[in-house]
């Protein structure tokens, strides 16, 4: 396959999946505003949000206080804003058109389309609705992208290199929302009912609360829910579970010059499948959660270099 297509293939589901996780980040913050709470503490999680994405310069040259709404037009609908709602779902679509002779026609027709209807609802219309709706209208969207994808698509390189890009760009995502939303409900953590409703909320927003009821059948815990969302190799948003999918990839793409990058992904799966969530809560989740988004972020430039076009 021409790198060039090989690229926009991969950047097409990295950013599609990319909306979805930040509709998931943006829906399980908003939730969670909704409990009680002083508005400092309230316009702190927030602040959280634009920290972890590292937009708090780029929001600051538009927007003078950090609120729910200012946050939410910022993420959602700015076009200004390279890591909004809007700009992924756009450059979505842009990296879809430029090879869409390489997918098929239902295909293109999801990607088109979820641009199209998007670009009908302003800011006000979405308040209008209901942000949760809007959300929910995202992951929809996704889902229905990636099902139309792999119902239609040949299992060639083509499809190879768009799950790549999603599963890379859902582990990394998976890691930050837990590694945000974990610090905070830490420090929130009064385990009460309000406490419940957050740790509930978390779960949700990654599509786990009803498997996390399944698999443990009990009170939701700290580390139960870390547990879940980092080794659980069956829960298909988990890091394990993302790490694995990276490295069969990987195999089934592999060239010449790709051995480095496939022995690196090798390592960061044996470090999922072999840990222990009480030695990883040990020597500190957001070291391990730090460490893992960093081995991501490498994995990508080494895709890029053996695979993509360069720079």
């Amino acid at each position: 396959m021409l790198s060039r297509t090989a690229d926009h293939l991969y950047w097409m589901a990295r950013y599609t999946e990319r909306a979805e996780n930040l509709a998931r980040l943006l829906d399980v913050s908003y939730q969670m505003s909704l409990v009680p709470q002083s508005v400092a503490s309230r316009n702190e999680n927030w602040r959280a949000i634009l920290a972890l994405n590292s937009l708090e310069t780029a929001f600051a040259e538009t927007y003078r206080e950090v609120n729910v709404e200012n946050v939410l037009r910022f993420m959602v609908s700015d076009p200004a804003n390279p890591s909004s709602i809007f700009s992924c779902l756009r450059a979505a679509r842009e990296n879809a058109h430029a090879v869409r002779g390489t997918m098929t026609a239902e295909m293109w027709e999801s990607v088109n389309a979820t641009w199209i209807e998007l670009r009908q609802q302003n800011f006000e219309h979405i308040l209008a609705r209901g942000v949760s709706e809007f959300f929910d209208w995202v992951k929809l969207r996704s889902a229905v992208t990636r099902g139309v994808t792999f119902g239609t698509m040949l299992k060639d390189d083509a499809l190879h290199f768009i799950r790549l890009g999603g599963l890379l760009e859902r582990g990394d995502n998976t890691a930050r929302i837990l590694d945000m939303q974990y610090h905070i409900l830490r420090q929130n953590d009064d385990e009460g009912a309000s406490d419940f409703y957050r740790w509930g909320a978390l779960l949700r927003s990654l599509s786990a609360f009803q498997v996390y009821r399944k698999v443990y059948r009990d009170a939701i815990t700290p580390g139960r829910v870390a547990d879940l969302l980092i080794l659980r190799e069956d829960l298909p948003r988990s890091l394990h579970a993302c790490a694995d999918g990276i490295v069969r990839m990987l195999q089934l793409i592999a060239n010449n010059a790709s051995a480095e990058t496939a022995r690196k992904a090798g390592v960061l799966h044996a470090r999922l499948h072999f840990a222990r969530i009480e030695d990883v809560l040990a020597s500190g989740l957001h070291e391990y959660l730090t460490d893992f988004m960093d081995r991501i972020f490498e994995l990508g430039d080494g895709i890029s270099r053996d695979f993509l076009i360069p720079g």
